[in-house]
Formats: structure tokens, sequence, C-alpha cells
């Protein structure tokens, strides 16, 4: 089970952070990635952390601003979101893939994991 937290209402150029916290499973096995889903849009992805931590990728239009981090220990994956836009609006998913490989997986239907989702509101 993914819990997802952290979302909230942030005006332009603040900050928020997300968690992702993972229970009944192995979370070490555990690639995970943050999409994010806006009004009538698709769901998108946002970043990925590999089950080690040694690799982590981003979409483009988030690079720079957002880091993903991962704390073995605690079972959770964190976004941090600086310097955010109206256009990050959205609700924002954790996933998870069990897998032993380091394999960088953007689409949705690679992930066997969900959270529930925490919503993001950045004002202008």
């Amino acid at each position: 089970q993914l819990q997802a937290s952290g979302g909230g209402l942030v005006q332009a150029g603040g900050s928020l952070r997300l968690s992702c916290a993972a229970s009944g499973r192995t979370f070490t096995n555990l690639n995970m990635a943050w999409f994010r889903q806006a009004p009538v849009k698709e769901r998108e992805f946002v970043a990925f952390i590999s089950w080690t931590g040694s690799t982590t990728y981003y979409t483009g239009s988030v690079k720079g601003r957002f880091t993903i981090s991962r704390d073995n220990s605690k079972n959770t994956v964190y976004l941090q979101m600086n310097s955010l836009k109206p256009e990050d609006t959205a609700v924002y998913y954790c996933a998870a893939k069990r897998s032993t490989r380091v394999e960088v997986l953007t689409g949705p239907l690679s992930y066997d994991y969900w959270g529930q989702g925490t919503l993001v509101t950045v004002s202008s």
C-alpha cells in the first residue's frame, strides 16, 4: 500500500514536499516514481528513482526544480518541488514497480502499485 501526502495550496514560486510511504512490502526492491494528472489531461510522468536510489530521472518541465529522493529506512519516497508554477497544478500520484533492476520507466502502465494521490494547487 502506498500513501501519498504533502499536497496543498501554494503561491507561484513557492515550495512543497510530497511524501509517499509504503507499507506491506519490501521497499528496497521497489523502483518508485511520481506522476501527475491535471484536469482533463492524461496522467504524466514526473520523476523516477531506482530502488537503490542511485538513479533518478525527470521529465523536462520539472528538471532543475523538482528533486526525488528516498529513505529506505523509513520506506518513504519524497518529491521536493521548488519554484512551483501554476502549470504544476495537478493531483500527484506515487507509483511503484517491484524490480531488482535499475530501469527508468515513464509509462504509467509499467507500475504495479499506486498511491491515492495528493492535490497540489499553485496559484498565480
